[in-house]
Protein backbone atom coordinates (compact mmCIF):
# COMPACT_ATOMS: atom_id res chain seq x y z
CA UNK A 1 0.00 0.00 0.00
CA UNK A 2 1.26 3.40 -0.88
CA UNK A 3 -0.05 6.50 1.07
CA UNK A 4 0.74 10.19 -0.48
CA UNK A 5 2.91 12.30 2.24
CA UNK A 6 1.56 15.98 3.23
CA UNK A 7 2.57 18.80 0.82
CA UNK A 8 4.70 18.91 -2.61
CA UNK A 9 8.29 20.61 -1.66
CA UNK A 10 8.04 20.06 2.37
CA UNK A 11 9.17 17.68 4.19
CA UNK A 12 7.43 16.08 7.36
CA UNK A 13 9.76 17.27 10.35
CA UNK A 14 11.52 19.83 8.10
CA UNK A 15 11.47 23.61 8.97
CA UNK A 16 8.85 25.54 7.57
CA UNK A 17 11.11 27.32 4.75
CA UNK A 18 13.03 24.36 4.44
CA UNK A 19 11.47 23.64 1.01
CA UNK A 20 11.26 27.53 0.20
CA UNK A 21 13.34 27.73 -2.68
CA UNK A 22 12.68 24.24 -4.39
CA UNK A 23 8.95 24.47 -4.82
CA UNK A 24 8.72 23.82 -8.50
CA UNK A 25 8.04 20.35 -10.14
CA UNK A 26 11.49 20.12 -11.35
CA UNK A 27 13.36 20.23 -7.69
CA UNK A 28 10.14 17.87 -6.20
CA UNK A 29 9.08 14.49 -6.67
CA UNK A 30 5.36 13.07 -4.85
CA UNK A 31 6.33 11.73 -1.75
CA UNK A 32 5.76 7.77 -0.74
CA UNK A 33 5.42 5.23 2.00
CA UNK A 34 5.07 1.62 1.04
CA UNK A 35 4.83 -1.05 4.10
CA UNK A 36 6.48 -4.00 3.40
CA UNK A 37 3.96 -6.37 2.20
CA UNK A 38 3.39 -10.08 3.26
CA UNK A 39 4.92 -11.71 0.66
CA UNK A 40 8.65 -10.41 0.95
CA UNK A 41 11.12 -12.80 2.20
CA UNK A 42 12.36 -12.33 5.54
CA UNK A 43 15.09 -10.45 5.14
CA UNK A 44 17.15 -8.17 6.68
CA UNK A 45 18.78 -6.99 2.64
CA UNK A 46 17.44 -4.95 0.41
CA UNK A 47 15.41 -7.23 -2.06
CA UNK A 48 13.02 -6.40 -4.68
CA UNK A 49 10.53 -8.37 -6.20
CA UNK A 50 12.71 -9.35 -9.22
CA UNK A 51 15.10 -11.18 -7.16
CA UNK A 52 17.65 -8.45 -7.06
CA UNK A 53 19.31 -7.24 -4.00
CA UNK A 54 21.19 -3.66 -3.77
CA UNK A 55 24.49 -3.54 -2.04
CA UNK A 56 25.35 -0.26 -3.78
CA UNK A 57 24.31 2.86 -1.85
CA UNK A 58 24.40 6.34 -3.85
CA UNK A 59 23.96 9.42 -1.60
CA UNK A 60 23.72 12.71 -3.28
CA UNK A 61 24.91 15.49 -0.74
CA UNK A 62 23.50 18.83 -2.37
CA UNK A 63 21.68 19.53 -5.42
CA UNK A 64 23.70 22.28 -6.10
CA UNK A 65 27.09 22.49 -8.91
CA UNK A 66 29.36 25.34 -10.18
CA UNK A 67 28.77 23.90 -13.49
CA UNK A 68 25.39 24.29 -16.38
CA UNK A 69 25.96 21.53 -18.16
CA UNK A 70 23.74 21.89 -21.30
CA UNK A 71 22.02 17.89 -20.95
CA UNK A 72 21.62 18.80 -16.75
CA UNK A 73 20.63 21.97 -16.87
CA UNK A 74 19.11 25.23 -17.98
CA UNK A 75 21.75 27.92 -18.67
CA UNK A 76 20.08 30.24 -15.36
CA UNK A 77 20.13 27.03 -12.99
CA UNK A 78 17.50 25.79 -10.89
CA UNK A 79 15.79 26.43 -7.74
CA UNK A 80 17.89 24.60 -4.87
CA UNK A 81 16.92 23.07 -1.71
CA UNK A 82 17.65 25.69 1.48
CA UNK A 83 20.32 23.77 3.74
CA UNK A 84 17.99 22.93 6.54
CA UNK A 85 16.02 20.71 4.06
CA UNK A 86 19.43 18.82 3.15
CA UNK A 87 20.76 15.39 4.92
CA UNK A 88 23.27 16.95 7.85
CA UNK A 89 26.44 14.78 8.36
CA UNK A 90 25.09 13.04 11.66
CA UNK A 91 21.54 12.07 9.04
CA UNK A 92 24.15 11.02 6.16
CA UNK A 93 26.43 8.82 8.91
CA UNK A 94 22.91 7.46 10.19
CA UNK A 95 21.60 6.53 6.79
CA UNK A 96 24.99 4.56 6.01
CA UNK A 97 25.40 2.96 9.16
CA UNK A 98 21.96 1.24 8.31
CA UNK A 99 22.93 0.57 4.96
CA UNK A 100 26.39 -1.05 5.82
CA UNK A 101 25.03 -3.15 8.92
CA UNK A 102 21.43 -3.43 8.29
CA UNK A 103 21.53 -4.30 4.61
CA UNK A 104 25.00 -5.24 3.77
CA UNK A 105 26.02 -2.71 1.53
CA UNK A 106 29.34 -2.54 0.24
CA UNK A 107 29.98 0.68 -1.60
CA UNK A 108 28.88 3.89 -1.24
CA UNK A 109 29.08 6.64 -3.32
CA UNK A 110 28.72 10.61 -2.76
CA UNK A 111 27.56 11.90 -5.55
CA UNK A 112 25.40 15.72 -6.03
CA UNK A 113 24.57 18.10 -7.58
CA UNK A 114 28.46 18.67 -6.79
CA UNK A 115 29.61 17.03 -3.55
CA UNK A 116 32.84 19.38 -3.04
CA UNK A 117 30.20 22.23 -2.46
CA UNK A 118 29.92 20.45 0.71
CA UNK A 119 31.77 22.24 3.31
CA UNK A 120 31.57 18.91 5.21
CA UNK A 121 32.65 16.61 2.69
CA UNK A 122 35.93 15.51 4.13
CA UNK A 123 33.78 15.14 7.43
CA UNK A 124 31.12 12.86 5.91
CA UNK A 125 34.28 10.63 4.44
CA UNK A 126 35.26 10.41 7.69
CA UNK A 127 32.63 9.73 9.13
CA UNK A 128 31.20 6.86 6.82
CA UNK A 129 34.99 5.48 6.91
CA UNK A 130 34.80 4.35 10.24
CA UNK A 131 31.79 1.87 10.18
CA UNK A 132 32.18 -1.28 10.85
CA UNK A 133 32.24 -3.04 8.29
CA UNK A 134 34.15 -0.28 6.40
CA UNK A 135 32.13 0.54 2.65
CA UNK A 136 34.52 1.37 -0.15
CA UNK A 137 33.81 5.21 -0.51
CA UNK A 138 33.72 6.41 -3.72
CA UNK A 139 33.05 9.83 -5.04
CA UNK A 140 31.69 11.78 -8.62
CA UNK A 141 32.13 14.98 -9.06
CA UNK A 142 33.44 17.44 -11.65
CA UNK A 143 37.01 18.34 -9.95
CA UNK A 144 36.59 21.87 -10.19
CA UNK A 145 38.11 22.75 -6.38
CA UNK A 146 39.06 19.30 -5.91
CA UNK A 147 43.30 19.84 -5.94
CA UNK A 148 42.89 21.63 -3.19
CA UNK A 149 40.96 19.00 -0.92
CA UNK A 150 42.41 15.95 -2.40
CA UNK A 151 44.93 14.77 0.10
CA UNK A 152 42.29 15.60 2.60
CA UNK A 153 39.66 13.53 1.37
CA UNK A 154 42.28 11.08 0.70
CA UNK A 155 43.79 11.08 4.99
CA UNK A 156 39.79 11.20 5.17
CA UNK A 157 39.28 6.95 3.38
CA UNK A 158 38.24 8.26 0.21
CA UNK A 159 38.84 5.13 -2.04
CA UNK A 160 37.95 6.38 -5.74
CA UNK A 161 37.40 9.20 -8.01
CA UNK A 162 34.81 9.45 -10.72
CA UNK A 163 35.20 12.45 -12.47
CA UNK A 164 32.81 14.10 -15.37
CA UNK A 165 34.85 15.25 -18.06
CA UNK A 166 33.18 15.62 -21.71
CA UNK A 167 36.20 17.15 -23.32
CA UNK A 168 39.71 18.34 -22.99
CA UNK A 169 39.60 20.82 -25.41
CA UNK A 170 38.55 24.26 -23.46
CA UNK A 171 36.58 25.51 -26.09
CA UNK A 172 34.24 22.85 -26.29
CA UNK A 173 34.32 22.08 -22.59
CA UNK A 174 33.50 25.69 -21.95
CA UNK A 175 30.25 25.45 -24.47
CA UNK A 176 28.95 22.24 -22.80
CA UNK A 177 29.43 23.88 -19.16
CA UNK A 178 28.78 26.91 -19.99
CA UNK A 179 31.90 27.70 -17.96
CA UNK A 180 35.20 28.51 -18.53
CA UNK A 181 36.81 26.04 -15.54
CA UNK A 182 38.44 23.03 -17.78
CA UNK A 183 42.09 23.82 -16.63
CA UNK A 184 40.69 23.36 -12.94
CA UNK A 185 39.10 20.08 -13.95
CA UNK A 186 42.41 18.93 -14.81
CA UNK A 187 44.49 20.57 -11.80
CA UNK A 188 41.75 18.03 -9.54
CA UNK A 189 42.46 14.55 -11.50
CA UNK A 190 46.44 15.55 -10.98
CA UNK A 191 46.03 16.07 -7.89
CA UNK A 192 44.50 12.69 -6.99
CA UNK A 193 47.58 11.13 -7.87
CA UNK A 194 49.33 13.11 -6.03
CA UNK A 195 47.41 11.90 -3.04
CA UNK A 196 47.45 8.25 -3.60
CA UNK A 197 44.24 8.30 -5.04
CA UNK A 198 44.61 5.75 -8.29
CA UNK A 199 42.02 4.05 -10.40
CA UNK A 200 40.19 6.85 -11.44
CA UNK A 201 37.34 7.09 -13.47
CA UNK A 202 36.82 9.77 -16.23
CA UNK A 203 32.89 9.72 -17.43
CA UNK A 204 31.65 11.66 -20.45
CA UNK A 205 28.87 11.95 -22.34
CA UNK A 206 29.08 12.05 -26.00
CA UNK A 207 26.51 14.78 -28.19
CA UNK A 208 26.20 14.88 -31.93
CA UNK A 209 27.86 17.81 -33.31
CA UNK A 210 29.15 19.09 -30.42
CA UNK A 211 31.71 16.79 -28.71
CA UNK A 212 31.20 13.36 -30.61
CA UNK A 213 34.35 13.91 -32.99
CA UNK A 214 36.59 14.41 -30.12
CA UNK A 215 35.96 10.55 -28.66
CA UNK A 216 39.22 9.46 -30.04
CA UNK A 217 41.43 12.30 -28.14
CA UNK A 218 39.39 11.60 -25.34
CA UNK A 219 39.94 8.28 -24.92
CA UNK A 220 43.78 8.71 -25.89
CA UNK A 221 44.15 11.16 -23.36
CA UNK A 222 42.64 9.38 -20.78
CA UNK A 223 45.08 6.20 -21.58
CA UNK A 224 47.98 8.29 -21.43
CA UNK A 225 47.10 9.68 -17.78
CA UNK A 226 46.16 5.71 -16.48
CA UNK A 227 42.56 6.62 -16.32
CA UNK A 228 39.47 4.44 -16.90
CA UNK A 229 37.49 6.28 -19.64
CA UNK A 230 33.41 5.48 -19.34
CA UNK A 231 31.24 6.40 -22.46
CA UNK A 232 27.82 7.20 -20.86
CA UNK A 233 24.55 7.30 -23.45
CA UNK A 234 22.78 10.46 -22.61
CA UNK A 235 19.91 9.79 -20.74
CA UNK A 236 16.52 11.44 -20.32
CA UNK A 237 16.96 13.30 -16.79
CA UNK A 238 17.70 16.90 -18.42
CA UNK A 239 15.81 19.76 -16.66
CA UNK A 240 14.61 21.14 -19.87
CA UNK A 241 12.79 18.00 -21.18
CA UNK A 242 14.78 18.24 -24.38
CA UNK A 243 16.07 14.53 -24.41
CA UNK A 244 14.98 12.57 -28.10
CA UNK A 245 16.19 9.03 -28.37
CA UNK A 246 16.97 9.69 -31.80
CA UNK A 247 19.45 12.53 -31.45
CA UNK A 248 21.52 10.46 -29.15
CA UNK A 249 24.78 9.16 -29.67
CA UNK A 250 24.44 5.30 -28.80
CA UNK A 251 26.43 2.58 -27.65
CA UNK A 252 27.19 1.20 -31.05
CA UNK A 253 27.89 4.70 -32.49
CA UNK A 254 30.86 5.01 -30.09
CA UNK A 255 32.13 1.83 -30.21
CA UNK A 256 32.14 2.40 -33.64
CA UNK A 257 33.99 5.41 -33.04
CA UNK A 258 36.95 3.96 -31.29
CA UNK A 259 36.95 1.67 -34.11
CA UNK A 260 38.34 3.85 -36.17
CA UNK A 261 41.71 4.17 -33.65
CA UNK A 262 41.50 1.17 -32.02
CA UNK A 263 40.52 -2.24 -31.62
CA UNK A 264 38.23 -3.01 -28.50
CA UNK A 265 37.53 -6.58 -27.40
CA UNK A 266 35.26 -7.48 -24.51
CA UNK A 267 37.30 -7.38 -21.25
CA UNK A 268 36.73 -11.12 -19.49
CA UNK A 269 36.31 -10.07 -16.18
CA UNK A 270 33.21 -10.41 -14.93
CA UNK A 271 30.85 -7.32 -14.77
CA UNK A 272 29.34 -8.27 -11.37
CA UNK A 273 26.37 -5.87 -11.62
CA UNK A 274 28.31 -2.89 -12.71
CA UNK A 275 26.83 -0.39 -15.47
CA UNK A 276 29.65 -0.17 -17.59
CA UNK A 277 30.89 -2.90 -20.33
CA UNK A 278 34.63 -2.71 -20.06
CA UNK A 279 36.66 -3.36 -23.60
CA UNK A 280 40.16 -3.85 -23.75
CA UNK A 281 41.44 -1.18 -26.09
CA UNK A 282 44.34 -2.27 -28.45
CA UNK A 283 46.14 -0.08 -31.21
CA UNK A 284 44.81 -1.18 -34.70
CA UNK A 285 47.66 -2.64 -37.27
CA UNK A 286 49.66 -0.23 -38.73
CA UNK A 287 48.90 2.22 -36.21
CA UNK A 288 51.30 4.69 -34.12
CA UNK A 289 50.04 3.36 -30.64
CA UNK A 290 52.45 0.37 -30.89
CA UNK A 291 51.36 -3.66 -30.61
CA UNK A 292 49.99 -4.82 -33.89
CA UNK A 293 45.96 -5.10 -33.60
CA UNK A 294 45.69 -8.75 -32.90
CA UNK A 295 44.57 -10.89 -29.91
CA UNK A 296 48.32 -10.66 -28.44
CA UNK A 297 49.16 -7.18 -29.24
CA UNK A 298 49.84 -5.07 -26.37
CA UNK A 299 46.78 -3.67 -23.95
CA UNK A 300 46.91 0.03 -23.91
CA UNK A 301 44.27 -0.24 -21.70
CA UNK A 302 40.29 -0.71 -20.61
CA UNK A 303 37.33 1.82 -21.89
CA UNK A 304 33.59 1.48 -20.59
CA UNK A 305 30.76 1.70 -22.24
CA UNK A 306 27.39 2.41 -20.49
CA UNK A 307 24.52 2.39 -22.03
CA UNK A 308 21.36 2.68 -20.00
CA UNK A 309 18.99 3.29 -22.91
CA UNK A 310 19.91 1.14 -25.88
CA UNK A 311 21.23 -2.19 -23.81
CA UNK A 312 19.92 -1.75 -20.55
CA UNK A 313 21.23 -3.58 -17.43
CA UNK A 314 18.57 -2.93 -15.42
CA UNK A 315 18.13 -6.75 -14.62
CA UNK A 316 21.56 -6.85 -12.75
CA UNK A 317 20.59 -3.83 -10.95
CA UNK A 318 22.45 -3.56 -7.69
CA UNK A 319 21.98 0.30 -6.65
CA UNK A 320 19.85 2.01 -4.27
CA UNK A 321 19.76 6.03 -3.96
CA UNK A 322 19.13 8.87 -1.57
CA UNK A 323 18.58 12.32 -2.74
CA UNK A 324 20.30 14.96 -0.89
CA UNK A 325 16.91 15.50 0.97
CA UNK A 326 16.99 12.05 2.48
CA UNK A 327 14.29 10.28 -0.04
CA UNK A 328 14.88 6.97 -1.28
CA UNK A 329 14.96 6.53 -5.35
CA UNK A 330 14.67 3.13 -6.07
CA UNK A 331 15.41 3.33 -9.60
CA UNK A 332 17.37 7.20 -11.27
CA UNK A 333 13.94 6.97 -13.57
CA UNK A 334 11.47 6.48 -10.55
CA UNK A 335 8.86 9.12 -10.71
CA UNK A 336 7.86 8.72 -6.60
CA UNK A 337 10.46 8.44 -3.48
CA UNK A 338 10.38 7.28 -0.23
CA UNK A 339 11.08 9.81 2.92
CA UNK A 340 13.03 8.74 5.52
CA UNK A 341 14.34 12.45 6.10
CA UNK A 342 11.06 13.33 8.14
CA UNK A 343 10.61 10.34 10.03
CA UNK A 344 13.94 10.43 10.74
CA UNK A 345 13.05 14.12 12.40
CA UNK A 346 10.08 12.71 14.07
CA UNK A 347 12.06 10.43 16.25
CA UNK A 348 11.55 7.16 14.20
CA UNK A 349 14.03 4.37 15.30
CA UNK A 350 16.31 2.71 13.10
CA UNK A 351 14.35 -0.20 12.68
CA UNK A 352 11.53 1.78 11.79
CA UNK A 353 13.81 3.79 8.98
CA UNK A 354 15.26 0.59 7.97
CA UNK A 355 11.25 -0.89 7.01
CA UNK A 356 10.84 1.85 4.91
CA UNK A 357 13.95 1.34 3.06
CA UNK A 358 13.04 -1.82 2.12
CA UNK A 359 9.52 -1.22 1.32
CA UNK A 360 10.96 1.52 -1.13
CA UNK A 361 13.20 -1.65 -2.72
CA UNK A 362 10.73 -4.06 -2.67
CA UNK A 363 8.56 -1.93 -5.00
CA UNK A 364 11.46 -1.27 -7.30
CA UNK A 365 10.61 -1.61 -11.30
CA UNK A 366 12.24 -4.38 -13.48
CA UNK A 367 13.80 -1.38 -15.61
CA UNK A 368 13.02 2.20 -16.27
CA UNK A 369 11.52 1.23 -20.06
CA UNK A 370 13.42 4.62 -21.33
CA UNK A 371 13.55 2.68 -24.93
CA UNK A 372 10.13 2.58 -25.26
CA UNK A 373 6.78 3.25 -26.42
CA UNK A 374 5.76 5.37 -23.80
CA UNK A 375 8.52 6.07 -21.70
CA UNK A 376 7.88 9.04 -19.65
CA UNK A 377 10.61 11.60 -17.92
CA UNK A 378 11.03 11.70 -14.77
CA UNK A 379 9.97 15.51 -13.47
CA UNK A 380 13.66 15.93 -11.74
CA UNK A 381 16.59 15.77 -13.40
CA UNK A 382 19.91 14.35 -12.48
CA UNK A 383 21.35 17.15 -10.37
CA UNK A 384 17.99 17.11 -8.06
CA UNK A 385 18.12 13.34 -7.64
CA UNK A 386 21.96 12.31 -7.96
CA UNK A 387 23.67 9.98 -10.19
Amino acid sequence: MSVALGIPGRRPGAPADAGASATTAMATAPRTVVRLPADRPRASALLDRFGRTATDLRISLTDRCNLRCTYCMPAEGLPFLAPPALLSLDEITRLARIAVTEFGVRQIRFTGGEPLLRRDLVDIVRAVASLDPRPEISLTTNAIGLASRAQALADAGLDRVNVSLDSIHPDTFAAITRRPFLDRVLAGIDALGAAGLSHTKINAVLMPGINDHHAVDLLEWALAGGHQLRFIEQMALDADHGWSRDSMITAAEIRARLGERYLLTPDDAPRDGAPAELFQVRALEGSDGGGDGGPGGRMLGLVGIIASVTEPFCSDCRRTRLTAEGAVRSCLFSHVETDLLGPMRAGADDAEVADLWRGAMWDKPAGHQMNEIGFAQPARPMSAIGG
